[in-house]
């Protein structure tokens, strides 16, 4: 409820906030993300074929019918059509491989929604990235599905199926570079999308144009990914390692752009999020270098989920007329 206030001035309205209002909305800001992404996905249904577009499809359905269905449930008014189930979906579908088989897709959906979304609340309640959440029980449930891959063009050895970054860990820099030719052929295929892996790691070039999309908008702030991607570049460097291949490789750019930014699991502040992408960087190396798995921006943007709320506690600003 607002009071009125005359006053020689004019008419002031005293009410609760926000008082700074726009017409932006969470419909509107899901679907641009949705946009954001589309020009990759599209490349990564054309590189992988059918078997992409039918995975995609799957994880898109499965994550608008549970959103409805727990709503429902819960007698809560019905949001499918806002956006954000419709990219959960998507990015889920964006972080597995496409040849998975039809149940995997859909237990690792349900999970993301019903579980990494829902049960902590629903949109703007959920500590963990749902899409993260939904990939890491499928890698945890499904290891072997999770990491076999559809094949790319070996220059030496006819086809394929390993990742750059699975290549590098079993066999060595030299014999990556052998597979794609040479160092410039490398770094173009990994640029363009002509390599193995999940539909999310397949054209940097287009991940990378949807990303500045987004921070023309508004949507995210430029400093997370620049930060986050900076960092795995400098960390490999300083270890020895080609800073240009591991910032194109995996899922790194997917990752730095549309879910490390997600504006529910990252800290409030400016200042928070760089350390947040800092920390989620340091920690993608960490787990590429000296872990088991090849590659490590799932784990890491999760456990950076896990000290979101440690970072606003320490950088929260001060209170006016108190110190910090």
């Amino acid at each position: 409820m607002s009071t009125e206030v005359k006053l020689d001035v004019g008419t002031l309205t005293v009410s609760a906030s926000p008082h700074i209002r726009c017409d932006e909305s969470i419909s509107k800001i899901m679907w641009a993300v949705n946009l954001a992404l589309a020009p990759a996905a599209i490349f990564s249904i054309y590189r992988f074929g059918l078997p992409a577009f039918s995975t995609m499809a799957i994880c898109i359905i499965v994550a608008m019918a549970t959103e409805y269905a727990v709503q429902k449930w819960q007698n809560k008014p019905i949001a499918v059509k806002d956006g954000s189930a419709f990219l959960t979906g998507l990015l889920l579908a964006m972080n597995i491989p496409a040849t998975l088989p039809w149940y995997m897709p859909v237990f690792g959906t349900v999970i993301a929604i019903a579980v990494a979304k829902h049960t902590m609340g629903g949109l703007g309640f959920n500590i963990f990235n749902p899409a993260l959440v939904g990939r890491a029980v499928l890698l945890a449930s499904w290891p072997v599905a999770m990491t076999t891959w559809p094949q790319m063009a070996s220059k030496i050895d006819g086809m394929t199926a390993a990742t750059p970054l699975g290549i590098l860990k079993l066999q060595g820099y030299e014999k990556l570079v052998q597979i794609f030719g040479d160092q410039a052929t490398m770094y173009q295929s990994l640029f363009i999308g002509n390599r193995s892996g999940s539909m999310g790691e397949t054209s940097a070039l287009l991940l990378i144009l949807g990303g500045i999309f987004l921070i023309y908008r508004g949507y995210i702030n430029w400093q997370i990914p620049v930060f986050m991607i900076g960092t795995v570049g400098v960390l490999t460097a300083a270890f020895g390692h080609d800073p240009i291949m591991h910032m194109m490789s995996g899922g790194l750019i997917l990752g730095a752009f549309y879910m490390a930014t997600d504006m529910v699991t990252i800290p409030i502040t400016l200042k928070g999020q760089i350390i947040f992408a800092v920390g989620a960087g340091a920690l993608t190396v960490l787990i590429r270098l000296l872990g088991g798995y090849p590659e490590g921006v799932c784990y890491a943007i999760l456990l950076m989920n896990c000290v979101t709320p440690l970072i606003d506690l320490w950088i929260k600003p001060a209170k006016f007329g108190a110190r910090r």
